[in-house]
Order: C-alpha cells, then structure tokens, then sequence
C-alpha cells in the first residue's frame, strides 16, 4: 500500500460519522455490537478442528499439519479482501458473501444469488454435524451400550445416492435436536446477550484447545519421526499425490476460512467502519494460532497411526485421544470431554448466528422471500433462524456426516471464488468510495490467484470424499435459481428493494466499469474447476 493511501485509510478510520448519521436500510438490526462481541461470536470457529481432523490425516497421511498451517495461512491473507469489501457496505449484515453479490449483480444476478445462497449452504450445516458430534460425545462417554445409545429405526434406504446412506432417527438425533432447541432458545434473545454468552462459553471452551496445542510439546517434544516424511499417504509426489493434497485443502478450507463470519454482524456494530476491519482480524489471527498449533501438536503427539484410529477419524474419539496427550485419566478425560462438548457449542452458536443473518440480509436485498427478513422483538432473524432449524433436523437423520460436510464445502470454495473475484469488481465500479480499510494492490491480486486456487481444490478435491460429491455439491447450489426467480421476477416484477444498493456515506453507483471481465472471470473458473477434475487420479 502506498503511503498516500495508508493516509487515506487512517484519515477515514479516525473520521468515523456516528451511528445515527449512518442510513438505516434495516431497522429491525440493532447497532449494540462492538468489534470485540463479534470476536467472540467467530471464537467458536476453532472448534471446527474437532470435525476434520482425523478425516483430512486420513487422506492426506503425514503432510496433514502442513494441510492446516498452507489454508490458515490462504484463509488470513484472503480477509483483507472482505475486510474491503464489507468496509463498503456498513448497513448490510450478512457476512462476505452480500457484499460480494453487491459487485456482481450488475454483471449477473445470478451469480450474486448464488454467491450469497452458497455461503449460507456452507454454514448452516455446522448446526447438524456440531450437534450430532457434541450428542456422540455424550453417548459414548457417559451412556456407552445403553438401550438409548444403541437403538436406531431406519426410514429410508438412499444407497442410490451414496453407499450406505440412510435415513434414521436414534438417540444421537435425539440428543442433537435437544441442544439445537437450546441454542435456538439463547440465540432468540438477542444479539448482545448472545455475545455475552458465548464470551463466557468461548473462555472456557476454548481452554482444551489451547492445553493440547501447548502441553504436549513440552511433554513429548518434537517427534520428527511422527512429521517426516512429507509425503502423502500414497507415498510419492505423483498426480494420485497431488489429488489427495488438493482433497485435503478442500476440506480444511471449511474450517480455516470460516472465521470470516465475524463480518456478518456488520450493520449490528455501533461503529462498523473501525469494528468490521478490526473484528475479521483479531479473529484470523486467533484461528492462525489454533489451526497451526492444534493440528501440529496432534501429530507430533500421536502420530499418523494414532491420527488414523476410527475413534479419531470419525471425531467420536478425540477427546479420548486430547486426553492422552496431556497425560490425564478418566477424571481429565470427563472434563475435556465437557470442556469440547462447550467447545462444538460454541461454533454451533457461531454457525446458527451468522448464517441466520445471511439468510435474513439475502431477504431483505430480495435474493430469497420475503418471510426470511422477519426478526423477534430482540432483533433476532428469528424466520431465518428456523430456517436453519428445520434443514438441520433433516441433516441429522442422514448417517453420513462426511458426506453433508463434503456437500457443504462445495458450496463454500464456489462462494470464496465469487467473493474474492468481486474485491477487484468493486475497486474498478466503486473507485471513488470511501473505504475504511484498502488493501494493497498486490494482496488484493494475490487473493484473486487463491481464488482459481481454491477453484482447482475444489475441482480436484471433491471427489476424494466420494464419487459424484462435485456434481451434488454444484446442484445444491443451484437450489437457489428458482428461489430467486421466484422471488425478483414473480414477486418484486424485475426490480430490487430500494436502498439495497446503498453504502458508505451513502453512496450510489450504477456504473458498470469492468466490462466484460467478470465473465471472463466466470468462464476461466469453470475451466479451471473441469481440467482440475478431469486430471485427478483417484485410488
């Protein structure tokens, strides 16, 4: 960044107007939020480690802490892009996705629709695998072969989409819905008494985290016959190497960019301008500590074969192994368990409260209907909230998680493609606005190569966690075409809500500068996306 325009950002930073000069687009919002709240709210993306981690060790062998420590490091670098682009639009919540769409609606609305709609696809099923996890912790820990442990009615066979797959409700689902009930409950309070929560929760469920990140390496230090070789667990560099590191930065890309959702409370912050930027920052940087340390420690205590037990793999058995590594026994081993069924709360709280606001801002801009822009009296989304609710209950009568957290990042790397892509769409169409924070002109190219990147991880990846899982994920993303056509061109005749375009200062601007240049964009991903599929080698 030049130092004129580092002068720039620090003279708009320190002229902050206050809240009640700011247009208000959607007053059911309140603007009760400070940065640190919303930091709070994203803690609970660490947790998300609990779900992959024994999954991404066994396709990827012993360069899985590398997997971790390459996506953090793309996920951070990738924030300054949104941290511009939200800076833009202070009345919006939502998260990186609506103010992507924001760029590309002028090029295609379609693609903005998508764009919002894939986000909300990614992060909504946290609810069902954060509770079916957190149920199976219970269960297996405190009511192992109990006649509600163990009992299971199936209600429909779906082997013709995946091997295996059923439909079933059994204790574990019943459990999951009970603490979706409670989360439901608290978030339904309020955004400022839910913040207040998750504070206190994130405080003490992030401690086992924090504990097997450190402990083991002064007990054990470090294992280099648990790290080398850097090979895959094909055992050489070939294409069948490459596909299963690509499969494995698929898949850590859930986790270690999520922590962007701290932007989604945007037009709830009472200054936006200073507490978007500083919120999606101090985020990043906790999940740059966790997703190095934690996943790093895991290995170098436990190694590739303790990382492959099936307890691990399925991520039943983790506590058990957090245990081992810090040297406790059953009385340390029931409180990591406790302390990590907080810890997959806390990133369910994270889950249902920024994707309910995707959903609620995606309504009110006129992507999806109109009943999903309804708050409570607190100023919850409550409708888009029950949204949320009601697919999860179905997501958990599936038997296989692995294939809904498969499903859901599909539609996770098409929403990075589009949001990075739009941070160039808007430094061309809105050149003249103000903008709390500008990130350089070569960190913004840079994110623009890690979006045809995550484009090939996704193209190439996919597949290693089942046949056809590219091809579904891309059709679930497509769900949203004849919701949005339904609600623009049926409902609202062709025309947006007034103001959805609106930003900082209250600029307006229908210039269309980049020409034909998104669709190259579009184009170039698509092909990118079928070479990387058509050149991987699956075993």
């Amino acid at each position: 960044m030049s130092a004129k325009e580092s002068n720039t950002a620090a003279v708009l930073q320190n002229s902050v107007p206050q809240v009640d000069s700011l247009p208000v687009s959607q007053a059911e919002l309140q603007r009760t939020l400070s940065w640190k709240d919303a930091f709070w709210f994203s803690s609970g993306v660490p947790a998300l480690l609990l779900f992959s981690i024994g999954a991404i060790a066994a396709t990827v062998g012993n360069i899985s802490w590398l997997v971790w420590a390459l996506s953090i490091s793309m996920g951070f670098l990738q924030a300054f892009t949104y941290a511009e682009i939200a800076g833009l639009f202070p009345n919006k919540s939502g998260g990186a996705s609506v103010y992507g769409a924001m760029g590309w609606v002028r090029y295609s609305k379609f693609a903005a629709a998508i764009s919002v709609w894939c986000n909300w696809l990614a992060w909504t099923p946290v609810l069902a695998l954060g509770t079916s996890l957190a149920a199976g912790y219970i269960l297996q820990s405190f009511f192992p072969g109990s006649a509600f442990t163990s009992w299971n009615i199936t209600l429909l066979n779906l082997e013709w989409i995946r091997p295996d797959l059923t439909m079933r409700i059994n204790g574990s689902f019943l459990l999951a819905v009970l603490i979706l009930f409670m989360i439901f409950a608290i978030q339904n309070l309020g955004v400022l008494k839910a913040a207040r929560f998750q504070k206190i929760l994130a405080i003490v469920a992030l401690l086992p985290l924090i504990l097997v990140g450190i402990i083991p390496i002064f007990i054990n230090g470090i294992r280099l016959d648990h790290l080398l070789p850097m090979n895959p667990i094909s055992g050489s560099w070939d294409m069948a190497g490459f596909t299963l590191l690509f499969g494995g930065m698929f898949l850590a890309a859930w986790s270690t960019y999520a922590f962007e959702t701290a932007i989604c409370y945007t037009s709830e912050f009472k200054n936006p301008k200073k507490d978007t930027f500083r919120a999606i920052v101090s985020a990043g940087l906790l999940c740059f500590v966790m997703f190095t340390i934690v996943p790093f420690s895991f290995q170098n205590a436990l190694g590739l074969k303790g990382l492959l037990d099936p307890g691990v793999v399925s991520g039943e058995g983790v506590g058990n192994a957090m245990a081992s590594m810090i040297g406790g026994g059953i009385v340390i081993g029931t409180i990591i368990i406790l302390l990590l069924v907080l810890a997959l709360m806390l990133s369910i709280m994270t889950s249902m409260g920024g994707a309910s606001r995707t959903l609620y801002q995606a309504s009110v801009d006129g992507w999806l209907p109109k009943y999903l822009s309804g708050v409570n009296k607190n100023g919850a989304p409550t409708r888009a909230m029950w949204a949320g609710l009601l697919l999860n209950i179905f997501l958990l009568t599936l038997s296989d998680y692995t294939f809904v957290l498969a499903i859901s990042n599909v539609n996770y790397l098409l929403f990075n493609f589009l949001n990075l892509n739009s941070g160039w769409i808007h430094r061309m169409d809105r050149s003249n606005w103000s903008r709390p924070f500008k990130a350089p002109n070569w960190l913004l190219g840079l994110n623009v190569v890690f979006a045809f990147v995550n484009i090939a991880f996704l193209g190439m990846g996919a597949d290693i966690w089942g046949p056809g899982t590219l091809w579904a994920g891309l059709v679930s993303a497509a769900i949203v075409i004849p919701l949005f056509v339904y609600r623009h061109y049926l409902i609202d005749k062709g025309k947006f809500q007034e103001g959805m375009s609106d930003g900082v200062d209250g600029n307006v601007s229908s210039e269309k500068r980049a020409g034909i240049l998104p669709y190259i964009a579009l184009a170039a991903g698509v092909v990118v996306m079928l070479i990387a599929h058509a050149i991987a080698v699956y075993h």
